[in-house]
């Protein structure tokens, strides 16, 4: 099993910049899909980016240019440096952990709430 804890979310104004990071407690965490997914008020949980065990990502259209996920396997480390924030980024982030890119995998953190301010 594995424990996500995210950090990094706040407040911040409509243009400005936050850096979201997920630490996990197993020493396998460089064999896993690591993903972040958000939450908005009133709206399904969706999509925002993955990164592979071998470094390839994916984005969700709404972030492409604007965010970048990145992973240091030394020290078990995911991150998510979002950019040009938008009012519509406003939601609960989510750390994820799996062993596919195809959907969510099975370990979840707790969530840090983003919210941009316009």
């Amino acid at each position: 099993q594995v424990q996500l804890v995210e950090s990094g979310g706040g407040l911040v104004q409509a243009g400005g910049s936050l850096r979201l990071s997920c630490t996990a407690s197993r020493t396998a965490f460089s064999m896993y899909v690591m993903g972040w997914y958000r939450q908005a008020p009133g709206k399904q949980r969706e999509f925002v980016a993955l990164i592979t065990s071998s470094y390839n990502t994916n984005y969700a259209d709404s972030v492409k240019g604007r965010f970048t996920i990145s992973r240091d396997n030394a020290k078990n480390t995911l991150s998510l440096q979002m950019n040009s924030l938008k009012p519509e980024d406003t939601a609960v982030y989510y750390c994820n952990a799996g062993d596919t890119r195809l959907a969510a995998g099975p370990y979840w953190g707790q969530g840090t709430q983003v919210t941009v301010s316009s």
